[in-house]
């Protein structure tokens, strides 16, 4: 036999070998780690089914996108960061002072969802704001804009999605003029949202001058197994005085008074006052982390005056620190609910809990009432919808869906006096994986405003009736039902 025939005789088992060694290694590692730290019993026997099937690719999979260590890899992360927290003084409001000066005898049910969220948030509740929603890009874009514009000491904006495109570019003129006028200018951008539009954006702002980040570049090896972490804040903070927040990303699609190709309903809002402060704080964590660079002093953190009557305190959340913080606020809110509970989402994929908790208020006589696109952008999350949905009609939990365009928008309103308002969807990847920031508002008049929205967006709207799930055909049915077994992974 010639000597190369032999070497390759000799080696190709050695290959075999280590490659069933590597197989049962990460096949093994990946089962006890799902065994032991997913917290979801259902998720941790589809990753268990997952893995046994594909040995060595399922456990791959795992460690990339599945791993329940996430939680404390990204605590690792952010170890000795600093943590950003303002005293915010005489503008605090204690539980009972809540209940006392804007709840009233009618809302003081709600004053216990106040102490909840006091226990689980770092940040304190907060008087003396204005918060202004503001319809679709055709509305929150000028605003912004004419705030970045008018900026004299600093910006702050970190944002899910900022697209090359005609929208994202007219930020990029704006943020880049604030720049060349002295403002310090500070931009972060998720980095998988960084790559729905090509070329990216960081470029062209790198390019004027902007200084700009990227949160958790997913090509960086030594990032790999936090590729899953995405930031989805939407914050931009002008001077330290004036914010905004909501789901609402930078992208064309907003602009529906220009037609765009691929139109997107969504709300953002305007927000003044000492709660300003906490929007700031989230930011300057996430820019920490990402960068090093401390932003501190009065630039970026000046005194904030009161500047309307809305009590209301941010509520940032994500899988690095006191996870769960939405989701026990959100359980808190329907538990306390006595009269509705109205919800507006793009995603509703509610876990077991959530879906109790909607049940048990419907089934108690609170209104509980949904609306969700009618075709959703994602049609696997449609269809792991639809499956679900009989569960919560047959408790009596009605549900709206709405026509084209797709509706990104996201509010909580719960009893005419309390608003849940932010980034966070109601599926599992919002309320478990996510970076997410939203607001606790506690204000009748601000509650009615969106109530108002929510009504006007629901008689657009066709209800579901549980009757039309039954009458799909066969295949459509195990299309949904299949889809639902996904929803772990979405």
């Amino acid at each position: 036999m010639l000597p190369h025939a032999l070497a390759i005789a000799f080696i190709l088992p050695l290959w075999q070998a280590a490659l069933l060694a590597a197989t049962v290694i990460i096949a093994l590692g990946a089962a006890l780690s799902a065994v032991l730290f997913k917290r979801d019993h259902r998720s941790a026997a589809m990753w268990l089914a997952v893995i046994v099937m594909v040995p060595l690719l399922g456990g791959l999979f795992y460690f990339l996108f599945g791993r329940n260590r996430i939680e404390r890899r990204a605590v690792a992360l952010r170890r000795g960061q600093q943590q950003f927290h303002q005293n915010a003084g005489e503008h605090e409001v204690s539980a009972e002072e809540l209940e006392r000066l804007v709840l009233g005898n009618d809302g003081a049910h709600l004053a216990p969802q106040a102490r909840l969220v006091g226990g689980i948030s770092p940040q304190p509740l907060v008087d003396g704001n204005a918060i202004v929603p503001l319809l679709d890009g055709t509305e929150a874009y000028p605003e912004m804009l004419e705030a970045i514009r008018g900026a004299g000491q600093t910006i702050s904006l970190a944002t899910y999605i900022f697209d090359n495109d005609f929208a994202g570019r007219r930020f990029v003129e704006a943020l880049a003029a604030a720049v060349a006028r002295g403002v310090r200018v500070r931009v972060l951008i998720d980095d998988a949202g960084a790559r729905y539009s090509w070329r990216p954006i960081t470029r062209e702002l790198r390019r004027r001058g902007v200084e700009v980040a990227r949160f958790l570049p997913t090509l960086s090896p030594r990032r790999l197994f936090v590729m899953n972490l995405r930031n989805h804040r939407k914050i931009l903070v002008v001077d330290g005085r004036v914010g905004f927040t909501g789901g609402m990303n930078i992208r064309g699609g907003n602009l529906l008074a220009e037609s765009p190709p691929h139109p997107v309903r969504d709300v953002h809002f305007r927000v003044e006052g000492p709660v300003v402060a906490q929007l700031q704080e989230t930011f300057a964590e996430d820019w920490c982390f990402t960068t090093g660079e401390s932003l501190e002093g009065g630039e970026w953190f000046p005194r904030l005056a009161p500047a309307g009557d809305l009590v209301a305190r941010g509520i940032p959340d994500g899988p690095d620190f006191d996870s769960d913080k939405l989701f026990l606020a959100i359980l808190g809110a329907i538990g306390a609910a006595r009269e509705s509970v109205h919800i507006m989402t793009p995603y509703f994929l509610p876990e077991t809990a959530l879906a109790s908790a909607l049940n048990l208020a419907a089934m108690r006589g609170v209104d509980v009432r949904v609306v969700i696109p009618e075709r959703n952008n994602i049609r696997t999350v449609g269809w792991a919808c639809d499956a679900l949905l009989p569960q919560l009609l047959d408790r009596g939990v009605r549900v709206w869906k709405s026509p084209a365009p797709f509706d990104h928008s996201k509010l909580f309103l719960v009893d005419g006096r309390y608003s849940l308002i932010g980034s966070t969807n109601l599926d599992p990847r919002s309320l478990a994986l996510n970076f997410e920031f939203n607001l606790e508002c506690y204000s009748a008049p601000f509650a009615e405003r969106l109530e108002r929205l929510f009504e006007e967006r629901r008689c657009g709207a066709r209800e579901v009736d549980r009757r039309e799930f039954a009458a799909l055909p066969l295949p459509a049915r195990l299309r949904n039902g299949l889809a639902r077994l996904l929803v772990p992974f979405l």
